[in-house]
């Protein structure tokens, strides 16, 4: 009589906490950097500090409409005894300021820069311009006010943004209000993937009895375009281990990271990390996590190269693939590419429904927030229910062999902080 290994024997499946730490300890930041366009740079990573080679604003600046003044000219201003000045010059955004003669106003717009000799502006609905060319003020304002001053946002010669921050938008304004028309960035991660399924087709193919539709190709693919990745596709791979191993030295040819989706568990038919301990090594695999317990990672061999390019091989199951690209395989490229701070922000917020039975794992479930501010779980958290997803706005992050009461805080990661 055949026998099969007790599932004691197999290595005890790892914490979500020790395998992302085990993954972000491997990665190193890939070699090369490129000098980039600012206009082109979104959502890469800075190779160099950016320093600003000036004060932000450069001068002082009014932050109203209204008259630049100095503050004692108009002492002992009050609605019954209002004080008149003449208008001198008129100074619009963008124009050079002449020096504010004593007991004069100098008409001047939001941003425009403050004249020498001028130590506040009024804001212009509180003064009244003449038909002879002066303005009068009913109050003393105070020295300062609605000035903005020379680098009060930024001073020449600061960090502004350091190396290993992930160009956002406003970091991108940022560079720009200091001058910086190129940016040093590090080059782009270079990733392979490839699905393994013979049952798997494309949309568009017709569907014969027992395929499905590859939908992790299209969310794969998309999910490393948001990290900005430079992506080989080397599409479906037949369900066998010697195409398996020829798709994985291709890969590791001139690749930084192989991710491949189905076939790391432990069925006759999954090839992958067979395949994978053939041309390289499995360092890990399996975590204490569900969706998604058969997460493999490891490295495949660079031909005679000496080198390796890393390896994760994904779950099939779309959700499963789904959560953990976005729990271990965005930080570990994020690392890969420089980033600094790869940590999501967890949110605690209030469940507004009850799960009288937690799992041995630690769960990831699919919820959405609700009118009132707290979570509703989706009905079914099926690994194979795609639509959870899209319903969803996040993912409650519940630790294993906890059952969650109505009212209870839980642990929420938006997915606005994962995609």
């Amino acid at each position: 009589m055949s026998t099969t290994p007790a599932a004691s024997s197999r290595p005890p499946m790892l914490a979500t906490a020790e395998a992302l730490g085990r993954l972000l300890d491997a990665a190193r930041q890939v070699d090369g950097r490129e000098r980039v366009g600012t206009l082109d740079a979104l959502n890469r990573v800075l190779a160099a500090d950016v320093t600003s080679p000036l004060d932000v604003p450069p001068m002082h600046t009014s932050s109203m409409d209204g008259y630049a003044v100095r503050a004692a000219d108009l002492a002992g201003a009050s609605e019954g005894a209002p004080v008149a000045l003449p208008v001198s010059q008129r100074i619009p955004a963008g124009h050079a300021a002449a020096a504010l003669a004593a007991g004069t106003a100098a008409r001047i717009f939001t941003g425009a820069t403050v004249p020498p000799g001028a130590d506040t502006v009024v804001m212009q609905e509180m003064a009244h311009a003449t038909d002879d060319g002066h303005v009068a003020f009913a109050q003393t304002p105070a020295a300062g006010e609605w000035i903005t001053r020379q680098g009060a946002d930024i001073r020449r010669d600061s960090v502004i943004l350091p190396a290993g921050t992930r160009l956002t938008p406003q970091a991108l304004g940022l560079a720009a209000s200091v001058g910086c028309a190129e940016l040093d960035v590090v080059r782009r991660v270079r990733v392979a993937i490839f699905f393994t399924g013979d049952e798997l087709r494309m949309p568009g193919e017709p569907l014969e009895p027992g395929a499905i539709y590859n939908s992790n190709r299209f969310t794969l693919r998309s999910l490393l375009a948001k990290l900005g990745c430079e992506v080989t596709d080397l599409g479906i791979v037949p369900d066998r281990l010697d195409a398996t191993r020829e798709t994985l030295r291709r890969a590791a040819t001139d690749h930084d990271l192989i991710l491949t989706c189905g076939g790391v568990s432990v069925g006759e038919e999954d090839h992958v990390k067979p395949a994978v301990e053939a041309e390289g090594r499995i360092s890990m695999w399996q975590i204490a996590m569900k969706p998604g317990k058969p997460l493999a990672f490891g490295a495949v061999r660079r031909g005679d190269e000496g080198s390796e390019a890393f390896f994760i091989g994904l779950p099939g199951n779309p959700v499963s693939s789904f959560c953990t690209f976005l729990l271990f395989v965005r930080p570990f490229l994020l690392r890969l590419a420089g980033v600094t701070n790869v940590t999501p922000r967890v949110h605690s917020m209030r469940a507004d429904f009850s799960q009288k039975k937690g799992d041995r794992r630690n769960e990831f479930l699919r919820a959405r927030v609700n009118e009132s501010g707290g979570l509703d779980l989706f009905g079914n958290q099926s690994s194979a229910v795609l639509t959870s997803t899209v319903w969803g706005d996040g993912l409650i992050d519940n630790p294993p062999n906890h059952a969650i009461s109505a009212g209870e805080i839980v642990r929420f990661i938006p997915f606005s902080e994962l995609i």
